[in-house]
């Protein structure tokens, strides 16, 4: 009876131990929502976070919110149910959030925000927020664009996607820098949806109607800019000569359109963003403390530079 008691008691010491190895060894499971696929950007950010995580060995369970909000909510509450580890997503808008994200907080999952900000009174909803300073991006494009139109310009601004953070942000930054150039003046601002396609139907419908009537362009991403560029061209107008470009992100496509002397300077905004979520959801998962922001490096880049830069660029 004895012997039978001790071995009892030996196998149920190995199965706890077996279990707390199981628990130990347990993949980490992240959902992760993107806004969508609407630029070079965004498809080099998705690959980022992609990539880093087969790299770790981590389970991605990855949703394209395809630019709805109602869709990246949807997912958010999918991760929920499914009891993620960690969720991680890049919102669409900055507001509208609220509700679902204290969802997760009572369901004790924490949540990361990915390059963009959300507008919530209680900022306990996240533990930390990944990504790029808009408003100094905003700042730095209009700090060269002065510098470049020696402070006398007509502008046209082509804006991201309405109510987004980086729109939101960038144009804060810009037009903080333009009440110190009281001759530098924003003739016309409309949204290309960060989208090229879109920039370039802009700037085509407005040429149409008014004409070359600005000597400035700032966009705030660099796929709306090509698109306008191509409006330009078909218009008759030589882009990066008759008119100056300065654009935000920094993807290759801009580094090309500058050596070819169509673009004068881009902004960077840093997609590779992968290695920096996961580091904070292996901390998270370790129980440490992580900061409210977690910046990415960044950089400008007028076009004297674009060809000995773009043979080191990774997106």
């Amino acid at each position: 009876m004895r012997k039978g008691r001790l071995l009892v008691v030996f196998f149920v010491l190995v199965l706890a131990l077996a279990c707390q190895v199981q628990a130990r060894q347990r993949r980490i499971v992240v959902g992760f929502v993107q806004v969508g696929a609407e630029s070079a950007w965004r498809t080099a950010n998705t690959e980022s976070i992609i990539s880093e995580a087969k790299k770790r060995g981590i389970e991605l369970k990855y949703v394209d919110g395809q630019q709805q909000q109602a869709n990246q909510i949807k997912a958010i509450r999918s991760f929920i149910a499914q009891k993620v580890d960690v969720i991680g997503f890049s919102p669409v808008v900055t507001t509208g959030w609220e509700q679902v994200l204290r969802e997760a907080k009572r369901h004790k999952i924490p949540v990361i925000l990915v390059d963009r900000a959300v507008d919530c009174a209680d900022d306990s909803l996240w533990v930390t927020l990944i990504g790029s300073d808009f408003v100094k991006e905003g700042r730095q494009a209009a700090h060269w664009l002065a510098g470049k139109m020696k402070g006398k310009a007509s502008i046209f601004e082509l804006e991201g996607t309405i109510g987004s953070a980086p729109t939101i942000d960038r144009k804060k930054g810009f037009q903080e820098v333009m009440k110190d150039y009281p001759e530098m003046k924003i003739i016309h601002s409309q949204t290309g949806d960060f989208t090229r396609s879109k920039g370039k139907e802009v700037m085509k419908a407005f040429l149409k109607e008014k004409g070359p009537c600005f000597d400035a362009l700032f966009s705030h991403n660099d796929d709306m800019a090509i698109g306008a560029i191509q409006a330009m061209e078909e218009y008759g107008i030589r882009p990066g000569t008759d008119v100056i470009i300065v654009s935000v992100d920094a993807i290759r496509a801009a580094f090309e359109a500058m050596i070819e002397g169509k673009l004068n300077c881009t902004v960077e905004c840093n997609p590779l963003q992968g290695r920096a979520f996961f580091d904070a959801v292996e901390a998270i998962v370790a129980g440490k403390t992580l900061p409210k922001k977690i910046p990415v490096e960044e950089g400008v880049f007028p076009q004297e530079v674009a060809r000995d830069v773009l043979p080191i660029r990774k997106y």
